[in-house]
């Protein structure tokens, strides 16, 4: 199939945007990482989006969009599908513009998120929970959108969007003291990469733009294999900010001939990464704010090179915190669950304990005594003291002869059971 190329949003239209987002978006700080510079020997700053009053970068695209509207368009409102970012950064726009607009979201969005969306949008805005996922809500928002004839206001796939995002990358060139060697940035439905892909292509071409997708949710990075915009059957959607079936059909183009190369990032490698940034620079990032960091020890020697991370979003639950922990154990190869067969005697489990290292530990053990049979399951939950005492500690358990489980790599037993 012959790949038709399409032009990257102008630099023009770009900064009529950023025009239109003076006094609304922050013009977000780019803040040298002393602790990351010294660990990669590079110089590396934080394009720190996280600092946006709705927490993300949002707010730029969704605003945009909105102040290129007709008087007759505003007047009749607008509407939008969403749980996360894109909610809060419409409701913010509809209370600064005093336009109406209607957000459904799903009936499982986190209350906190719903607060949100609600306080930003005051009452310009009526939030709708309905269906048990995205696909319930969108469908929903665009039935009503032509139904009362509202303008839907895509979180990535429209142009003005894009270019609402690219204000992003006119402010990193504006802000940097020298020629950027290399840029990366977390791409979801391609808004942010789009846009920023416009600017630079334009203005900064020798700058090598790196996007990051979750592993889980690959969508552009299987679309530019395939050479066209496809759908994943399923995704992981623990990164929701970057967590999309589908990119847009206007962003596909322009990240395509704009963008060097899409990496993929391990789940559990970000929440490690979320940890590290909260626990050593007091940062706190959403999965997708943390993309850009993680895979930093993923793209060859960066000694001497010139960097900059965007740090996309800080909107991280709290109540997210234990899963958040739990990953980046599972991923660094300290925590471990199985089923274990326990004989139904006393003692069984002071005899278990032996098998266990001197650094290691049950985190987690469910096991109820079934009188009719001689054996019953357990399952136990350990973590361990180093990496490298897997191999000892499943040793140890075959010398035993204890017949167990490991379920760490069995995805479907692994999300019953724990």
């Amino acid at each position: 199939m012959t790949q038709q190329s399409v032009s990257p949003i102008t630099v023009e239209e770009i900064i009529k945007a950023r025009h239109r987002l003076r006094g609304i978006a922050l013009e977000t700080p780019l803040m040298k990482s002393t602790r990351l510079s010294r660990l990669y020997d590079a110089e590396i700053y934080l394009k720190r989006e996280d600092l946006q009053e709705v927490r993300s970068y949002k707010i730029r695209g969704s605003y945009n969009k909105m102040a290129s509207l007709s008087q007759e368009e505003r007047e009749r409102g607008v509407v939008c599908a969403s749980a996360g970012n894109h909610a809060q950064g419409l409701a913010y726009a509809c209370n600064a513009m005093q336009v109406r607009g209607v957000i459904f979201m799903p009936v499982v969005t986190p209350a906190q998120k719903v607060r949100k969306v609600r306080m930003f949008g005051g009452d310009y805005v009526e939030v709708v929970l309905i269906g048990d996922t995205y696909d319930d809500a969108y469908n929903e928002s665009m039935r009503v959108a032509e139904e009362r004839g509202l303008t839907y206001v895509h979180p990535f796939d429209d142009p003005k969007t894009i270019a609402g995002q690219g204000t992003v990358g006119l402010e990193i060139l504006d802000a940097a003291t020298k020629p950027i060697d290399l840029l990366v940035m977390a791409v979801g439905g391609g808004g942010l990469s789009a846009g920023i892909g416009s600017v630079f292509s334009q203005l900064s071409p020798q700058t090598k733009l790196i996007g990051v997708e979750p592993s889980g949710a690959p969508a552009m990075f299987k679309s530019l294999q395939a050479g066209e915009v496809i759908t994943l059957d399923r995704i992981d959607s623990f990164v929701d900010g970057a967590a999309v079936r589908r990119v847009g059909k206007h962003n596909f183009p322009i990240v395509r001939d704009t963008v060097d190369r899409i990496e993929l990032v391990d789940e559990g490698k970000v929440c490690g990464v979320m940890l590290d940034l909260y626990n050593e620079d007091g940062l706190v990032v959403e999965p997708a704010g943390a993309l850009s960091i993680a895979v930093l020890d993923q793209l060859g020697d960066l000694r001497g090179k010139h960097i900059v991370c965007v740090v996309s979003g800080g909107n991280n639950d709290i109540t997210r915190t234990p899963e958040i922990q739990e990953r980046a154990l599972m991923y660094a190869g300290l925590k471990h669950y199985f089923i274990v067969e326990f004989p139904q005697r006393s003692g069984a489990l002071r005899d278990f304990l032996d098998v266990l290292g001197p650094e290691d530990d049950i985190t987690h053990f469910e096991y109820t005594k079934k009188h009719n049979r001689a054996m019953g399951p357990a399952l136990v939950g350990i973590q361990l003291g180093r990496r490298g005492d897997f191999e000892e500690l499943v040793q140890r358990m075959e010398a035993r002869r204890l017949r167990y489980e490991h379920l760490n790599d069995q995805p479907i037993l692994f999300e019953m059971l724990i």
